[in-house]
């Protein structure tokens, strides 16, 4: 991977469940690969997603940012768990020919797909950004197996009013969590906060260089 950070480079790749799609964002020297999947009501244009891709390539670590396939096909409903799954192991071998080691990442239902996964397919640890904990309103409809069986060193990041599951209802557990503070499960903050979009995003790009710095 050569393709210069400012300039992104796209390939299909297909699969199981059909045609994926990873836009690469290279570091110019880089010692290890992110691969961010999208949310079940968004695609890689989410805030997040976005700001880790301009950010992170300047310290070493280039980014995929993967289009599950049926986004690419221009479906608006997400598909079952098992083929989000079935998806992203079928993106894997091109993500892993890098030759890099290799982060799985991914926001709301990406991250559960990164958690459910990333041991099997060899990765070396998981980002986790809005982890869809249990459905808005039903705690009791808790997801936190999926984090807390991974496997792997694993960050973390969700907003501080987080419909889905803010950061003190998380369980104890071998991972790490960081809050940005007033952030909703896209990362957006009102504006009552004080706390700008822009500040909102240094918060979460610096938390995940900083913990890649050290996982890598």
């Amino acid at each position: 991977m050569t393709t210069d950070a400012a300039t992104p480079r796209t390939e299909t790749v297909e699969t199981a469940t059909g045609t994926a799609r990873i836009t690469w964002r290279a570091a110019p020297a880089p010692r290890l690969l992110l691969a961010l999947g999208h949310g079940a009501g968004g695609g890689i244009e989410a805030r997040d997603l976005t700001a880790l891709a301009a950010a992170l390539p300047a310290h070493g670590v280039s980014v995929a940012l993967v289009e599950q396939p049926w986004r690419v096909a221009g479906k608006k409903v997400a598909p079952a768990p098992k083929t989000l799954d079935a998806g992203w192991h079928g993106v894997w071998p091109v993500l892993a020919a890098a030759g890099l080691p290799v982060v799985a990442g991914g926001r709301s239902a990406g991250a559960r797909v990164a958690c459910r996964t990333a041991a099997a397919l060899g990765a070396r640890a998981v980002l986790a950004l809005s982890f869809p904990l249990h459905p808005p309103g039903r705690p009791e409809k808790t997801r936190a197996g999926e984090l807390l069986d991974c496997g792997l060193p694993a960050l973390v990041v969700q907003g501080g009013n987080d419909p889905f599951g803010k950061p003190a209802e998380f369980p104890p557990g071998d991972y790490r969590i960081t809050e940005v503070p007033y952030g909703d499960h896209g990362f957006a903050v009102p504006k009552r906060s004080g706390l700008t979009e822009e500040r909102a995003m240094e918060i979460l790009t610096g938390a995940v260089t900083g913990w890649l710095a050290e996982t890598g």
